[in-house]
């Protein structure tokens, strides 16, 4: 028996949510780590925060490429190429030493959620922005909390 539809989004938006939360633990724990840890330990923290908001950097930017791939997608373009900018300035943050790259990252977050802001719309996603905002929040919270600490 298929559950209704109303049902089914529920149950989607509930896992939506879960992990999008989860998916906050690495940027806190390592955040507060930068604080805690000296040394090796320190630098290795260092990178490892900002290879993740370089991750999910790329991750939001795939997004686009997933909205521009099909043929009738609205401004197709646009989403083609914006797809790989926070990829391509991800990886010149982490070329950087963490104190200049992950505010870099933090920067790149909030304008991701900005292009987001002014494109989800058209494609019926305009309910997930608050998530987003308190998503994009945490991380760049994280990102000059963590930059502050070196």
């Amino acid at each position: 028996m298929q559950q209704p539809a109303s049902a089914l989004q529920s149950e989607v938006a509930r896992l939506v949510h879960r992990l999008a939360y989860a998916g906050l633990i690495p940027f806190v724990v390592l955040a507060l780590l930068m604080w805690l840890v000296a040394g090796d330990v320190h630098a290795f923290v260092a990178m490892a925060l900002s290879a993740y908001a370089a991750t999910i950097a790329a991750f939001l930017g795939g997004i686009h490429w997933g909205m521009g791939l099909p043929l009738d997608a609205p401004n197709r373009r646009f989403h083609l190429a914006w797809g790989v900018v926070p990829s391509l300035v991800a990886w010149v943050a982490l070329l950087m030493p963490a104190f200049a790259g992950l505010p870099l990252l933090a920067f790149l977050l909030v304008v991701c959620y900005a292009v987001d802001r002014f494109t989800w719309a058209a494609w019926g996603w305009a309910e997930w922005l608050p998530l987003r905002f308190r998503l994009t929040g945490v991380a760049v919270l994280s990102c000059l909390f963590g930059a502050s600490a070196t």
